[in-house]
């Protein structure tokens, strides 16, 4: 991962991200799409889960049972606080420290904070630890390159592939692309991928 601060920055806008992030839930949608896919009571994995909000929220709330892995302590610390039903690990998606299988996983504004290579790299570790059948729901870029945003004022780093570039690296990890939207007005320009696992 190329983390030109992005861990000290998301520790120190931990408080001021999760009061905007829990007044505002653009993805609804999405969610609620891959939601009612599952099973009742399926694991799902949120993959640079935040402070729980409002993603997280919104899965345990439906009755799934959430693990939830950022490499944020102080976003982490909040998502102990307000959502204790909730398995809430540190470490770096990278590395994939949790144990499947999911019935779905997200990664919704993380996945992009790796470079390109460690994205094609992650995939298929993603997809093993799918469920038959399983989801995986990302945002990306619209197009392959390497750009800086923004949290709290701080500069974050953003990769992507091109679209062709993740059709690809799905299908040779089992994955079939069901979905991908390029940025969708409805998720305030978000670039949203849905893949499923063994599935067309």
């Amino acid at each position: 991962m190329t983390d030109p601060g992005h861990r000290a920055t998301y520790d120190r806008s931990a408080a001021d991200w999760h009061a905007t992030r829990a007044g505002t839930y653009p993805e609804r949608p999405w969610i609620a799409l891959v939601a009612g896919q599952l099973h009742p009571g399926a694991r799902v994995l949120d993959l640079g889960c935040g402070s729980g909000h409002p993603v997280a929220a919104d899965l345990l709330a439906r009755g799934f049972a959430v693990t939830g892995l950022d490499f944020s302590e102080a976003m982490l610390a909040i998502a102990r606080a307000t959502l204790p039903a909730g398995d809430w690990i540190a470490g770096d998606m990278r590395d994939l420290p949790v144990d499947g299988p999911f019935e779905a996983v997200i990664a919704w504004d993380s996945f992009f904070h790796l470079t390109g290579e460690e994205q094609r790299a992650l995939i298929p570790r993603i997809a093993a630890c799918l469920s038959p059948g399983g989801w995986f729901l990302f945002t990306a870029g619209p197009a392959e390159g390497e750009v800086w945003g923004a949290v709290s004022g701080g500069p974050v780093w953003h990769a992507s592939l091109s679209p062709a570039g993740y059709a690809t690296a799905l299908q040779e990890a089992g994955l079939h692309l069901r979905r991908f939207i390029a940025e969708d007005p409805a998720t305030a320009g978000r670039t949203v991928v849905l893949a499923r696992r063994g599935s067309a």
